[in-house]
Formats: structure tokens, sequence, C-alpha cells
């Protein structure tokens, strides 16, 4: 068999950085906690719980010392509580995504509804959130929901950093016949959106295609979406254990892709796999 692999699969630059706070987080401090898991890879927070990250869900929780604030960044009310408390901070969250919380914070000062293309329970949105909370704030996870946001004056637009710029494009069409002034940040970060015409690509060409990250990610999740539109036989795995023989019958050409929040280690597992059962 043949296997394609995306040029950017794995880590995109803020998980890269993320990651590498972390573990010389955990390398300088004798015990250290991250608030939530660091990135949406299970296989990655156990290999930091081994070097002594413990991961805590909320600022009471977390002992005295020093804290790490996950890539996907915390809440405005969250990180005054740490603040609060005088504890150490490395602050790991993503750039992209500190970017998309300042953007809502300007929108909402300026008086702007907020509508933001994202999934709500996503802790990204939920931090991204908290700083637009002066004012109307509308969650969209697809164009479609956008239908129900009220005519107003005025409009600002921003989205999850993971997301299609499809999406951000068709509710922007929708925004504009719901107000008279829309005002659009585009949030999405280029690695997404370079992620996604790239698995595109390969799911045309593939007779299978695998996609791996966590069951968490959002946007490996995006991801397999997107392949599986393409080429019904899409997998989404985390690891190469997840591998079955039997969906490789008939294939020639293997197409394989992965989220910005897989290891390198993981994508080589499973090549390697693929490999074994080729042979």
């Amino acid at each position: 068999m043949t296997i394609l692999l995306a040029r950017s699969a794995g880590f995109c630059f803020g998980v890269k950085r993320a990651t590498r706070m972390a573990f010389e987080a955990a390398d300088s401090h004798d015990g250290i906690c991250s608030l939530g898991p660091i990135i949406h890879s299970p296989q990655l927070v156990e290999k930091l719980e081994e070097k002594g990250v413990v991961v805590v869900h909320a600022v009471k929780d977390i002992p005295e010392g020093a804290v790490i604030i996950r890539s996907h960044g915390v809440t405005s009310g969250e990180l005054k509580e740490i603040n609060a408390r005088d504890l150490e901070v490395v602050d790991a969250t993503c750039p992209f995504v500190k970017s998309a919380q300042d953007y809502a914070a300007l929108l909402s000062r300026e008086g702007y509804g907020v509508v933001l293309v994202g999934e709500r329970e996503h802790p990204e949105v939920q931090g991204i959130l908290s700083y637009a909370a002066s004012g109307d704030v509308f969650v969209v996870a697809a164009p479609d929901e956008a239908e129900a946001i009220p005519r107003r004056k005025r409009l600002g637009l921003i989205a999850q950093t993971t997301q299609s710029f499809e999406t951000l494009r068709q509710v922007a069409d929708i925004c504009l016949k719901k107000c008279q002034e829309l005002r659009i940040f585009n949030t999405i970060c280029d690695a997404t959106s370079v992620r996604q015409e790239e698995a595109r690509e390969i799911a045309r060409k593939s007779d299978l295609v695998l996609v791996i990250g966590g069951f968490n990610s959002a946007n490996t999740t995006r991801l397999a979406q997107i392949c599986t539109e393409i080429q019904p036989r899409t997998h989404h795995i985390e690891t190469a254990e997840q591998l079955r023989a039997e969906w490789f019958q008939s294939v020639v050409t293997v197409g394989i892709t992965a989220g910005a929040s897989t290891p390198r280690w993981l994508i080589d597992e499973v090549i390697h796999r693929v490999r074994n059962i080729s042979n």
C-alpha cells in the first residue's frame, strides 16, 4: 500500500509552544498542575502526569504554588480567581486564542452584538465568551443556527480558532442580512485552514483515510468530518492499537492526517502499524 501523509499533520505552533512550556515547567517545579488538560491529546497528558503535572478542573482545586494555563485558555473569571490567589502562572494560552479573546472584549466594549462561530461547550469557546460578557453574545455552530439571531444595528463576528473558513463565510452572509453594520475579525488559525485543505486533497486521492487525534479534539473531529464527506472509508483513531486489518481490504492508497494536538510519535506508530498490515 502507498501511504500519503499530510505535510502539516500533527502539532501546530500553539500546541508546540504549550507542550514545550508544560514540560519545561514540570522540570523546574517539584509539583505543578494544569487547569484542564494542556492540549486535547490524552496520550500526551498522560506523559505530563508522569512528569508530575496534575490536571485539575477548578481553580479551588489548585494547590498553592504554580499552575499551567492550557493552550485553549481559561475564562476571565478563572483568571481573576488565579490572580487573587497570587499563584505562579505559566500561561500557555495559544496566541491565536488570546487574540480571539481580545477581539471579543473589543466588540462587546464597543456595543456590538457578538456572534461567535464555534461549539458552545468547547473550553476555548467558553473562554472567549467570558471576555464578551458585557453585551449580547450569540454562539452558532452552523449557518442554520445563525438564522435565529435577532436583527440589530451592529453585529461583530469572530470564530473559534479551529472552525472552517467556509462555515465562517456562510454565517457572515446570514449576519449581513441581520444588521446595518457587520464587523468581522477572522480569528481562524492559518494552520487550521491549511490542515483542512490538505485533508480534502488527501481524501480525494485515497482509498482509505486515517485521521489521528484525541476523540475530545474539535479540530481532529472536524478533519474526520471533512474526509468522510469525500471518502466514506475514513476512520478517526487515537492510537495505532485501534487499527483493524479488515479496514484495509482492497486498499491501494492510505491517506493519513492528524489533528493539531497529535504528537509525532503517535503518527509514526500508526504509519508503522499500517506498513506491518500491508506486509
